[in-house]
């Protein structure tokens, strides 16, 4: 049985996935994390939590979010971000520009890159960049 909480695709399988495809993967991966940070830190009250939520996964968010974690990339991952950012969309949402929509994507291309290669403990390094934590500190840590 395949175990979707700790996949390790090979590097070739891996390579052939469309940028569009690991951004949609790293979409709810990277929303998973939010809604787990939210509620680790206490940071909504439960009939908030989908606004709060919102307030993350945006694109506006996630672009200048990502802005903070740039210089924390390998030269591999600046490239699967690259890759993923000048994917062209088929359409923009309201609320942000073609440059935030592409910054977003790109980060979440990453985060489902990450993500299929198991590697859990890079993904909390830089959601902790993303977040504004300085050492990935918070209620409940869990090694790999």
């Amino acid at each position: 049985m395949t175990d979707y909480f700790d996949l390790h695709m090979p590097r070739d399988q891996l390579l052939s996935l469309s940028s569009l495809g690991l951004a949609h993967l790293g979409d709810g991966v990277f929303e998973v994390m939010v809604r787990s940070w939210l509620c680790l830190h206490g940071k909504a009250k439960a009939k908030d939590l989908h606004r709060a939520t919102v307030k993350y996964v945006a694109a506006p968010a996630q672009a200048a979010a990502m802005e903070r974690i740039r210089p924390m990339l390998t030269p591999e991952e600046e490239e699967v971000f690259r890759r993923g950012r000048n994917t062209a969309p088929h359409s923009v949402p309201k609320a942000a520009s073609r440059g935030e929509y592409q910054t977003a994507t790109g980060l979440e291309a990453l985060f489902g890159w990450l993500y299929l290669q198991g590697q859990t403990r890079r993904l909390n390094e830089l959601f902790a960049g993303l977040m504004g934590e300085e050492d990935n500190s918070g209620p409940v840590q869990k090694n790999d």
